[in-house]
């Protein structure tokens, strides 16, 4: 088990250089001049030599490679640099929003989690009933539906309609409910059905007809068996699920003006902010990786087969 940790641990960190290397190339390629921007924004006539002097100031004005290792050291020692737009840095403004972000995604995981886990085991207990097709046609309408229609519904609902939360969440527990919910709904659409899945599959294994055969309760069979067979698989979709909600409530966040880490960054695309950008890629590609690794060793701890797969 430990060759099979350290060996994707080195894999990781290959994969997270990559990602550092190939965002930074995409951040130097993209169209658009920061400086530009900066000096435009002021409202003063900008000339070349004032360009030039403040993308030498800025650092823009250094080779590819240079500014890479600069930037590739500074992250090391967790320094992500200054922000383009404002001077200040950017390590404070990434933490303060991912903070906020995971208090975000961890309420919709739990919010999705109390309804998913007992839909989709009951929806595949009482399989082809009249409670299974109405889950499975909830969960197919709660799955097509993209967030930002969700979050316009709700909003108008709860908001101007029953008047009951501020349209603007601004950080408040209050304000927190709406874009929780907005994306819990799509969230425990997609784990009702994979979790219906998995439990149908081990349901109808040979060995759960053996129990039931030797007259074993079906509650035991259920919850002793099945659930405990299906745990590892129910992990890794819950575990997959984290790292597209940390990176996937940037809508959501930009909605409802949750100060969240997605908020940030898409103020810093308009801005053409590339440190907080690139800062922002690989804090949420650091966190997927963790996850995944995180999963696969609970997956081997719950059931030491994996290792040999």
């Amino acid at each position: 088990m430990t060759g099979r940790i350290t060996k994707r641990i080195a894999e990781l960190l290959v994969l997270l250089i990559v990602l550092s290397i190939l965002t930074f190339l995409l951040m130097y390629l993209a169209p658009g001049d920061p400086a530009q921007k900066r000096l435009s924004s002021q409202g003063v006539a900008v000339t070349k030599e004032m360009l030039d002097a403040e993308r030498e100031r800025m650092g823009l004005a250094r080779p590819f490679f240079v500014r890479y290792g600069e930037w590739a050291w500074g992250v090391i020692r967790g320094d992500f640099g200054l922000s383009l737009k404002d001077d200040m840095p950017v390590a404070p403004k990434l933490r303060e929003g991912l903070s906020n972000t995971i208090v975000l995604a961890s309420a919709s995981l739990i919010l999705s989690l109390v309804f998913a886990i007992p839909l989709g085991i009951l929806s595949a207990v009482k399989k082809n009933s009249i409670f299974d097709h109405t889950v499975r046609i909830l969960s197919f309408i709660g799955n097509s539906l993209p967030n930002f229609l969700i979050s316009v519904i709700l909003m108008y609902f709860f908001c101007i309609w029953l008047d009951l939360f501020p349209i603007i969440a601004s950080g408040s527990i209050q304000g927190l409910f709406l874009p929780a919910l907005s994306l819990a709904i799509p969230m425990c659409a997609r784990f009702t059905r994979q979790i219906r899945a998995e439990i149908q599959k081990e349901l109808e294994r040979d060995y759960v007809t053996g129990l039931r055969a030797r007259g074993v309760k079906e509650s035991d069979v259920l919850i002793k068996n099945v659930l405990y067979n299906c745990m590892g698989h129910i992990f890794t979709i819950i575990a997959l699920q984290i790292g597209t909600l940390m990176g996937g409530s940037v809508v959501i966040e930009t909605i409802f003006r949750w100060p969240g880490i997605g908020k940030l960054v898409m103020d810093s695309i308009t801005a053409r902010d590339y440190p907080v950008i690139m800062g922002f890629v690989l804090i949420m590609g650091t966190i997927y990786v963790a996850v995944n690794l995180l999963s696969d060793i609970i997956c081997q701890v719950i059931d030491p087969r994996v290792e040999n797969e």
